[in-house]
């Protein structure tokens, strides 16, 4: 059976409402999702609704930006205690992607003097403390191994609402946005760092952004197939 995305459906309303079909929109509404409360358990990363973003001031004139394909985590909560939920995440380096770089670009980039990806082929992530900073914010810090150092770092990162379930779809599903923040240098990353009082060259601190879903346990009272 063909697997049908809440995102296509969406899409597929907004078509019809901008070519002034409104008949069809209405042929084409969402089912309602659980409204049951989200549960505790394992929730894993969905790959397809998630992205890793960082950004670095180029000779203070631009924030270059540039992202991870391959990356995965793990999140066990109970969101009737999400100070006590652990993530784990890891990342690929060598699925480091930029905008048109040039030619060889990207591969000194991956080379020994920035990520040197052969020699370090893994980045993990995983979860010592959370602190709530309000009813859907809260700080989160933890190891981050990164270049073959390993030091704390923390982010804010925001819950954007989940579900129990939907017809569509019969798993929880939670959402995230992150964002934070850490000196390359610190990691041994230190290449281009402008000398003090200077912006020529590629700023230590680096900005990363997270954008996140991931899905959980089934959907308990999920209707049955017709």
């Amino acid at each position: 059976m063909m697997k049908i995305s809440l995102r296509a459906v969406a899409a597929a309303i907004a078509f019809a409402a901008l070519c002034g079909s409104p008949a069809v929109a209405a042929e084409t509404e969402v089912p309602a999702a659980s409204t049951a409360p989200v549960p505790g358990g394992t929730y894993r990363l969905d790959k397809s609704h998630a992205s890793l973003i960082f950004r670095v001031s180029h000779i203070g004139f631009s924030n270059y930006t540039g992202r991870f394909a391959t990356f995965d985590a793990t999140l066990d909560i109970d969101p009737e205690n999400p100070a006590a939920a652990k993530l784990e995440a890891s990342v690929d380096p060598a699925s480091l992607a930029v905008e048109n770089p040039p030619e060889g670009f990207l591969e000194s980039l991956l080379g020994p003097d920035w990520f040197d990806a052969a020699k370090f082929p893994e980045m993990t992530f995983r979860s010592t403390k959370i602190e709530m900073t309000g009813d859907d914010t809260a700080r989160v810090t933890g190891d981050l191994m990164l270049h073959g150092v390993t030091l704390p770092v923390a982010f804010d990162a925001t819950f954007n609402g989940g579900y129990a379930g939907h017809p569509f779809e019969p798993n929880a599903r939670i959402g995230f946005s992150a964002r934070g923040g850490l000196s390359r240098s610190a990691f041994g990353i230190a290449y281009g760092v402008p000398e003090e009082g200077s912006t020529m060259g590629v700023g230590d601190a680096v900005e990363f952004i997270i954008e996140a879903e991931f899905t959980g346990p089934a959907w308990a009272d999920a209707p049955k197939a017709e």
